[in-house]
């Protein structure tokens, strides 16, 4: 769920704009022909598809063509993030069957939009992920995508089947709009599995779920419901929803009532926001705290508010990311139960069933630790399931790393630990060497803290 200098939990795009061959190919570790088996390629199930052979698959090669957006990943990471580049190999980029049009990406005006890519050189392995926020396919090409292609996985990520601060006008009912979110995840991974297979000879070895924010929840949600498509996840703050509580619903209407000037600063606390994240409070409130409230609580609970937002979220930026007045007073709790219903079809149970690691910055400022993965590893530990969940705090991490390039003597980009617990689930998936006990990651004094971090 995101925004920074632009947005990511959900309105990214939008904040950016206002500022601105016969055989198989290839086995495990092998190198194989560029591009083999291109024309062979088909993407099960979807309604259109194109491909293209590319020198480098990496943002180093893609930026500034149609295979990535450079603009809306803005914010995700800060601005001396490493950037791998040399990985030549098939990029397929799609749409499956869907009736709403709010990704306009190609050109296309058509949602379930997706980007798979198949390296020459692979390992034998698949990332998929979910766009963080209300973003779309290519959102964490610099953060996920790059790394993972330059190691030799194959790569695939989905607009989750819709997008945009309108979002939630997705669906028939309270809850599709992000019900859809985990169908298309599924259905992207049982596409990319058997596009792999076709391009290499053989189906992945290992299949990994990971994302940021929103995709940390699809990563939560795909390991506790379809752990038989995945060897494990990492979950890099996850948003939290469950049908009682806690959730953003429950912890922003405190951060919207001290926007309008209805709250103290302990509310926030009581809340679960961190002291000493107060100076991240104003970025907040500008650009994060009215947005997310309104859209997330217009999808779940329509009927609170009916005239805001409406039809729509906003035309203008302004009117986009401001917040409702009746969101200060929302109280989840004494909302009917119909309202909890929907939230419960979405709802987390902690129940994974395969390795999941889980990072969180202490100073997470729109998803707070407290009332989120604090709670959700209660909920996994609750479950039994506590053997399979390794749980990280970044300390000085916030929900978006942009923000260190405006507070670098505050924060330290969570990046870096990412790429570090990536690299922890292979080996303990793979190799048997089990992560760390549950820990806090301290901000080192010095050295390269955008590019290294040692779980």
């Amino acid at each position: 769920m995101r925004l920074s200098r632009a947005v990511p939990f959900l309105a990214a795009t939008l904040l950016a704009a206002a500022l601105g061959g016969p055989g198989p190919a290839s086995a495990a570790t092998g190198t194989g022909q560029h591009c083999a088996r291109q024309d062979r390629l088909r993407v099960p199930g979807a309604a259109f598809q194109q491909t293209a052979c590319l020198a480098d698959l990496t943002t180093t090669g893609l930026a500034g063509t149609p295979y990535t957006d450079m603009a809306d990943q803005a914010g995700l990471t800060a601005r001396d993030t490493r950037k791998p580049s040399g990985v030549p190999g098939v990029q397929i980029d799609g749409y499956f069957p869907d009736s709403s049009r709010f990704n306009s990406t190609h050109g296309w005006n058509h949602d379930a939009q997706f980007v798979i890519r198949l390296p020459d050189r692979w390992n034998g392995g698949l990332v998929v992920t979910g766009a963080p926020g209300t973003r779309k396919q290519y959102a964490t090409d610099t953060a996920i995508s790059d790394q993972v292609l330059a190691q030799g996985y194959a790569y695939a990520a989905t607009d989750k089947g819709n997008s945009g601060a309108d979002f939630y006008l997705d669906g028939r009912r309270p809850g599709d709009a992000i019900a859809e979110w985990n169908t298309r995840t599924t259905q992207l991974t049982r596409a990319a599995r058997k596009a792999v297979a076709q391009r290499y000879g053989h189906a992945p070895r290992r299949t990994y779920m990971t994302g940021i924010s929103n995709g940390g929840y699809l990563t939560r949600w795909q390991l506790e419901n379809h752990p038989e498509l995945y060897d494990g996840g990492v979950d890099w703050e996850g948003a939290l929803w469950t049908a009682n509580g806690p959730s953003l619903l429950t912890s922003l209407p405190t951060a919207v009532a001290r926007m309008l000037g209805s709250a103290r600063d302990e509310d926030l606390y009581a809340a679960g926001f961190a002291r000493g994240s107060e100076f991240l409070w104003p970025y907040h409130e500008r650009a994060y705290w009215g947005i997310t409230q309104k859209i997330y609580r217009a999808e779940f609970d329509p009927a609170y508010d009916p005239a805001c937002p409406g039809a729509s979220a906003g035309t203008t930026t302004d009117q986009i990311l401001a917040p409702c007045a009746s969101d200060a007073s929302y109280d989840y709790a004494s909302r009917p139960a119909s309202v909890h219903r929907a939230v419960a079809r979405v709802a987390l149970t902690g129940r994974i069933g395969r390795p999941l690691i889980t990072l969180h910055g202490d100073l997470d400022t729109l998803l707070p630790q407290a009332a989120d993965s604090d709670a959700y590893a209660r909920m996994v530990d609750g479950s039994g399931r506590g053997r399979l969940h390794s749980y990280v705090t970044v300390t000085g991490g916030t929900h978006v790393d942009g923000l260190y390039d405006t507070y670098p003597d505050r924060l330290r980009p969570i990046l870096p630990c990412y790429r570090s617990a990536f690299d922890r689930l292979a080996s303990w998936v793979e190799r048997g060497v089990r992560p760390p006990a549950d820990h806090t990651v301290d901000r080192p004094v010095d050295g390269d803290v955008v590019n290294s971090c040692a779980l």
